[in-house]
């Protein structure tokens, strides 16, 4: 018998309905992290952040919303689009960072799990089907998927169900320029067993670099010295770590690529984490700089940041879901292509994942 595969089978996803547009923010404080205002009017402020990170609008959830609702939602959305029987799943795996943060508190809801609260939306009876929260960062979803896959091959599962949801908009401070980037969304994807075929999961890599990285995203208090309350909020060192990124993640997709033995002209999209459009683009002009090859190949590399903004786990699979739904321009993804995906966040961890459709 030829070892098993694991094959992608259905996506869906969840865009939030409430649209914020970056004039939304014009009448913020932006303060620095030591209490002084940003310098600079806010319409200046605005206009760089969408030069670097090329947002210009994002989705939060509705007020009763929760992040195991969106879960929920996108959940359906792939099992729907496949007709799959739920109660033939065997494992549920939800990657988040934050649990279930209620409208109007920062606070960490993640009593029941996620994955069982998933459950239960989808109302399974099953008590075989496992499920249970992945806490990686931002490359948490992608590394769910390695874990279905490692079930997958060694026998133990044929049908996972691999969740990334976030309510991002519920843990950013108003006063940090950075709460310009965070967005809200629930991206899944199921994920099957196989014996014959040449689609599915070719390699994978994922590294941690705590000793010295960890400290680039933290939860942290407010950047307004009035603001005494015991809550924290999201906060990142940017520049170090686009550094971080910009030094590490083309390696490691390199290192995947490798692995399969698989040139990098053999690759027809990088579906990235959208966490920066600056950022992104570097980390992928790098990755062709370690093949000698100047220029990015046209259309490599689709992105939906600018209208969705950095929903943190749910980036990817919404991405994907979006592309193989013909939502995202003229970007398309047809059977025999070879696609990596690839991210990095808090930890720091990094992922990468070839696959072929």
């Amino acid at each position: 018998m030829e070892r098993l595969k694991s094959v992608i089978t259905a996506t869906g996803s969840f865009l939030p309905e409430e649209i914020v547009n970056n004039s939304a923010f014009l009448s913020h404080s932006f303060l620095q992290k030591d209490g002084e205002a940003v310098a600079g009017p806010n319409q200046r402020i605005i206009e760089k952040f969408q030069q670097i990170t090329g947002i210009h609008e994002r989705r939060y959830a509705k007020q009763k919303q929760t992040a195991s609702d969106l879960a929920v939602l996108a959940a359906k959305d792939a099992l729907e689009s496949s007709d799959t029987d739920p109660e033939s799943l065997d494992y549920i795996i939800v990657a988040h960072n934050f649990g279930n943060v209620r409208y109007g508190s920062n606070r960490t809801d993640i009593v029941p799990s996620i994955a069982s609260r998933v459950k239960y939306g989808l109302q399974l009876k099953n008590p075989d089907c496992i499920g249970y929260d992945l806490i990686f960062g931002c490359p948490g979803w992608l590394q769910g998927l390695i874990q279905a896959d490692y079930y997958i091959r060694s026998g133990d599962a044929k049908r996972c169900l691999v969740i990334g949801t976030e309510t991002l908009s519920r843990v950013i401070d108003q006063h940090d320029r950075d709460s310009m980037i965070y967005a809200d969304g629930a991206g899944a994807v199921l994920v099957e067993a196989a014996e014959n075929g040449e689609a599915g999961i070719i390699c994978h890599r994922a590294q941690t670099f705590a000793s010295e990285h960890a400290p680039l995203l933290t939860m942290d208090k407010s950047y307004d010295p009035a603001d005494q309350s015991r809550d924290m909020f999201i906060k990142m060192n940017g520049r170090a770590l686009y550094e971080f990124a910009l030094n590490n993640v083309p390696q490691l997709v390199k290192q995947t690529l490798d692995k399969a033995g698989v040139p990098i002209s053999e690759v027809k999209k990088v579906l990235i984490h959208q966490a920066n459009e600056k950022m992104d683009q570097a980390i992928l002009e790098r990755l062709f700089q370690l093949y000698d090859i100047p220029t990015l190949p046209e259309g490599i590399m689709p992105m939906t940041i600018g209208s969705l903004g950095n929903s943190s786990v749910a980036t990817i699979p919404t991405l994907l879901d979006l592309i193989l739904k013909k939502k995202v321009g003229e970007q398309s993804i047809v059977p025999g292509d070879k696609v990596v995906f690839a991210s990095v966040g808090a930890g720091m961890n990094i992922n990468a994942l070839l696959y072929q459709f």
